[in-house]
């Protein structure tokens, strides 16, 4: 009697150890955390992990695992990559038409994203489109010294007048802003620059030269050129622009009435684990409360027309009337003759 009485007692245990032993698997399987591969920028990744990252994290019950580097580094990788685990991309509007034209990404169906429906004008177009989800914008204006240059610079023209002889500093050809040059170049030859694929504007550069003293690949480079007195005046995109008078205050931003704007856009990549995540990602990013809380901690101009931010925050930010009047380059146009670009620009500018 005592044997099977102790029989059946090591049964229940058993039958109880399985039990036990079931529940931990069952409530982990329910609570497992989920995975996002980000690939973006690497400025202000502290900052970035505070304000954006985290409370996404704590929202969604995932995990926000960043692979970071320059545009054109985390482009390569992604292309050459078959098997990449890279969710979601943040770049550059060029790379971003690139891409597409490639077939790296997931088209977006703007239905699954909310927040879509309060783009900017432009940053709404280009949605629809089928050629981005933009976070944020960005644009160029003239940095200079006004008491070295002596006037008072208000246009884009006013680069060519020959009492900026020597004294320019513009953004290569291959950088951000470089093909923004063609464009602001053809402009000012009066032409538009889709009747004769550049040609006017690379007549207007090989005007401009006499008053260049080199391009330059990261805006952090003119601080020295501004402060040794090589230059007097620069185009830079307005991004750059706290950091460069923090190191001279004595320097003035001017941003022309029209400018020419870029887009940092957010894609979802073909080989994407999870969709769904990645369209919340998407959607959060360009919530109100994010952007409002972005435009402050990364300096990062809204795309979101619900967010409004004070006059002297704005001041070089892509926002408002200025967002409203930029011109937007046609990636689709520029990047199938981006190399011949390239090499007129190395004949004009860089020989």
């Amino acid at each position: 009697m005592k044997k099977v009485m102790a029989l059946s007692l090591c049964a229940a245990l058993l039958l109880s150890g399985c039990g036990a032993a079931k529940a931990p698997e069952e409530s982990k399987s329910g609570s497992e955390e989920k995975k996002l591969v980000l690939s973006t920028y690497g400025l202000s990744e502290d900052i970035s992990e505070e304000e954006v990252y985290k409370p996404f994290e704590d929202q969604f019950n995932a995990k926000i695992v960043t692979e970071t580097g320059s545009t054109n580094e985390r482009y390569t990788k992604l292309s050459a990559d078959a098997e990449s685990t890279i969710d979601v991309i943040e770049l550059s509007q060029a790379m971003t038409a690139k891409g597409i034209e490639e077939g790296l990404f997931e088209p977006l169906d703007l239905s699954k994203i909310e927040n879509s429906q309060y783009l900017i004008g432009a940053a709404k177009t280009m949605a629809e489109a089928g050629q981005g989800v933009a976070y944020t914008i960005n644009s160029i204006g003239i940095m200079y010294d006004p008491e070295a240059v002596g006037f008072e610079i208000t246009s884009f023209n006013d680069l060519w007048k020959a009492e900026l002889e020597g004294n320019i500093a513009i953004p290569d050809i291959t950088t951000t802003f470089g093909p923004a040059m063609v464009y602001m170049a053809s402009d000012y030859k009066g032409v538009d620059i889709t009747s004769d694929s550049g040609k006017a504007a690379f007549e207007a550069l090989e005007e401009l030269k006499p008053n260049l003293v080199k391009t330059y690949a990261k805006s952090s480079d003119l601080i020295n050129m501004f402060t040794s007195g090589e230059i007097k005046a620069a185009i830079v995109g307005d991004f750059g622009v706290p950091t460069i008078k923090e190191a001279n205050p004595n320097l003035v931003f001017a941003t022309p009435e029209v400018t020419y704007a870029n887009f940092n856009t957010i894609s979802i990549t073909k080989n994407c684990a999870d969709k769904e995540l990645a369209y919340e990602y998407i959607n959060y990013r360009l919530s109100k409360e994010l952007q409002e809380k972005t435009s402050k901690a990364l300096n990062e101009a809204p795309t979101n027309n619900q967010v409004e931010i004070a006059e002297d925050q704005a001041a070089n930010m892509t926002y408002g009337p200025t967002a409203e009047n930029a011109k937007v380059l046609d990636y689709s146009f520029v990047n199938p003759i981006l190399s011949d670009w390239i090499d007129q620009w190395n004949r004009i500018i860089n020989s």
